[in-house]
């Protein structure tokens, strides 16, 4: 078996075992793992992505389920949008962009090359959240004790999310988690298993649009071993969740994400 595709099966596991202590953020490895150490173009990559970060935050989610800690209600609302986004981005967005895009000088930017440079900016975004690690404030309760939804707001940002997710194939849980706060009420346990229950059943139904691709060919076998190895390490993450300081690790993994989201960027435009 080739060196990389090793190496590439061993991150699958660490993907996994972020997942399970930090809650998120480990997925958005998953297209750079994909595209560098395990040769898939963007386009396919974003798609595996798919299917990988909602069948792992499905697993998660069905456990914080078993505990109480998912608002279904609230699944629903954000969910609606946030799919619908998701479906149509991969179905109907991702094929219409055009292979080759426009040239600057000596660098032709490709639509493999455009979704890469989406992608290292939102790992940029993501790792300064991750770094800050500042917990949003709830949203106020309504005079008879309630939680108060802010609907447009929460119809908003499913949409935008899903249509990130669609994009460039990552989970987008620390867009969710904060809108769920502020937006919902939910307490921030809640928000993470609603969160999980949301990013798995968009990022598995995003999936379905490439399915009936004919220009997407799938490797089921790779996907579905880096699927399972995933998993596995999203319940040693778990195991381990209770041992480790996982506000620690986040911020640690923060600086990690940020490094190499502006490495991906330098190396799509200038390497």
């Amino acid at each position: 078996m080739d060196v990389m595709l090793i190496l590439g099966y061993v991150a699958a596991v660490v993907i996994g075992i972020s997942l399970g202590l930090i809650g998120g953020g480990g997925s958005i490895l998953t297209v750079p793992i994909l595209v560098y150490l395990m040769a898939i173009p963007p386009v396919e990559a974003t798609a595996y992505s798919l299917f990988i970060v909602g069948l792992t935050s499905l697993v998660s989610g069905t456990m914080y389920f078993r505990k109480g800690l998912v608002d279904v209600k609230t699944a629903i609302i954000f969910g609606i949008p946030a799919i619908a986004a998701v479906y149509l981005t991969r179905r109907l967005l991702i094929p219409a962009i055009p292979e080759e895009l426009f040239t600057i000088g000596n660098l032709q930017i490709t639509r493999g090359v455009l979704l890469m440079v989406l992608f290292a900016a939102l790992m940029i975004f993501a790792s300064i959240s991750m770094i800050r690690n500042k917990k949003p404030k709830p949203a106020k309760l309504n005079p008879d004790g309630k939680r108060h939804f802010n609907y447009p707001a929460i119809l908003a940002e499913g949409a935008v999310v899903g249509t990130l997710t669609g994009l460039v194939g990552a989970g987008g849980g620390f867009l969710i988690i904060p809108a769920l706060v502020l937006f919902s009420g939910l307490d921030m346990k809640m928000a993470v298993g609603t969160s999980l229950l949301i990013i798995a059943a968009k990022s598995l139904l995003g999936f379905m649009g490439d399915v009936g691709n004919p220009a997407l060919a799938i490797d089921w076998q790779l996907l579905g071993i880096f699927s399972a190895l995933a998993v596995a390490g999203s319940f040693v993450g778990i195991k381990l969740s209770d041992k480790v300081s996982a506000e620690k690790l986040k911020k640690g993994f923060g600086w990690f994400v940020l490094v190499m989201g502006i490495y991906i960027m330098a190396k799509e435009l200038f390497l």
